[in-house]
């Protein structure tokens, strides 16, 4: 079997809207573009997975072959709520794992447009309502028969306010400051879907959607996508000294759904499948959260950032409000969290997401992140959770020199 695992091209397009292109055409574009700066073509691969949510009846991993080159390899399409597209690389890397192929090209893809999913978490599926940034967006309203509501914003609003609760200092200027911070940063990278900051009083101003998320608290659909190379060690040791120079190790990749457990209201667990897949990717990489020079978590709200500090064991327990409060995932931070800008502001296309998320720390780790560097870095950790549910953490480190 297969060691170490090793990304070795990373592309991804900006996010945003792309009505005259579909699904294929934006897989094809980073596909290519993660193969060119790997040095390598389609005709290296052993394997394909392509993780696309919204169209994942529709094989689009053999469509996007007829674009980008028919060899006969293996294709895997994945769906997985939000994790569809860090478990597409996680499906690549079993590939290597396995020893069935020694490179892999892994795809995340999604066209939103402007329909958004805030339908119900786990097996209830409602309509999709209309969501847009502009501040048109579907009634958030409970579930009959259930405390609270399954739509995706009730549920982390309700999940913040569960734990401002039972936390003293975390209230709505804590879950705005998230917010705040992902805008600021998002100016710096220039493929997230918007690029501009927002004061707090300006977060907590805008149009409430969920209390305490306000629209600006709230991701944005759109469309857009991403893609990796991997390469096992052996194969690694063969290819050109830059390739190997740039390469990036994934030192773990776990995935998680949640344990039964008993709820009187119904409402998903937002904390312990992060909880689980957090430790395990610590104990596999052999390192801890003090050792992380970045961070891309899922903030598909701020609610959501602010818990997930805690879940991540990126604080103290109980102090998430105290860490936000003294800028520790700030850029200049304790731990730099969401430097692309989020989910928040860099955007949610689904499939693409955890994708795109990897991406962002390889970038980094490559010392190519251009104005949003974080200086020295070397090792970072993704995560991305759908409920549902699923969660994958990731975590990568720099080559060594």
């Amino acid at each position: 079997m297969a060691d170490n695992i090793w990304i070795i091209g990373a592309t991804m397009t900006k996010f945003g809207r792309y009505p005259d292109k579909d699904s294929v055409d934006l897989a094809s574009e980073t596909a290519l573009g993660a193969l060119a700066d790997a040095g390598a073509t389609i005709g290296d691969m052993q394997s394909l997975s392509v993780g696309c949510l919204l169209e994942a009846s529709n094989m689009l991993g053999q469509h996007l072959q007829k674009q980008i080159g028919q060899t006969g390899i293996p294709v895997f399409n994945v769906a997985n709520a939000c994790a569809t597209g860090a478990t597409a690389v996680r499906t690549a890397m079993l590939s290597i794992k396995a020893g069935e192929a020694d490179m892999a090209l892994a795809v995340g893809v999604e066209q939103m447009g402007k329909m958004g999913l805030l339908g119900p978490a786990g097996r209830e599926r409602a309509k999709p309502t209309g969501f847009e940034r502009s501040g048109r967006y579907g009634t958030v309203m409970p579930v009959e028969g259930v405390l609270g509501t399954q739509l995706m914003p009730g549920v982390f609003a309700q999940a913040g306010m569960e734990y401002a609760s039972h936390h003293d200092g975390v209230g709505f200027e804590q879950f705005a400051k998230v917010a705040e911070k992902n805008h600021a940063h998002s100016t710096l990278n220039p493929l997230a879907q918007y690029q501009k900051a927002f004061s707090l009083e300006e977060v907590m101003g805008a149009t409430m959607i969920a209390y305490p998320n306000t629209l600006l608290m709230c991701c944005p659909t759109g469309d857009g996508s991403a893609a990796v190379v991997l390469c096992s060690d052996k194969k690694l040791k063969t290819l050109d000294p830059d390739v190997r120079r740039r390469a990036v190790k994934i030192s773990a990749s776990v995935l998680t759904s949640d344990p039964y457990v008993e709820s009187d209201t119904g409402q998903p667990d937002v904390s312990t499948l992060t909880k689980q897949a957090a430790k395990t990717a610590y104990e596999q990489a052999g390192v801890g959260p003090a050792d992380l020079d970045l961070v891309e978590l899922h903030d598909c709200f701020a609610t959501a950032e602010l818990i997930h500090y805690e879940n991540l064991s990126l604080c103290e327990p109980g102090g998430a409000g105290d860490f936000i409060d003294r800028r520790g995932p700030w850029r200049d931070g304790q731990t730099p969290v969401n430097v692309s800008g989020g989910l928040i502001s860099k955007g949610h296309p689904i499939g693409a997401t955890g994708v795109a998320n990897l991406y962002e720390v390889a970038t980094h780790l490559r010392g190519e992140a251009g104005d949003r560097q974080i200086e020295g870095a070397k090792v970072g950790l993704t995560h991305v959770i759908g409920l549902g549910s699923a969660c994958a953490v990731h975590i990568l480190e720099k080559a060594a020199s």
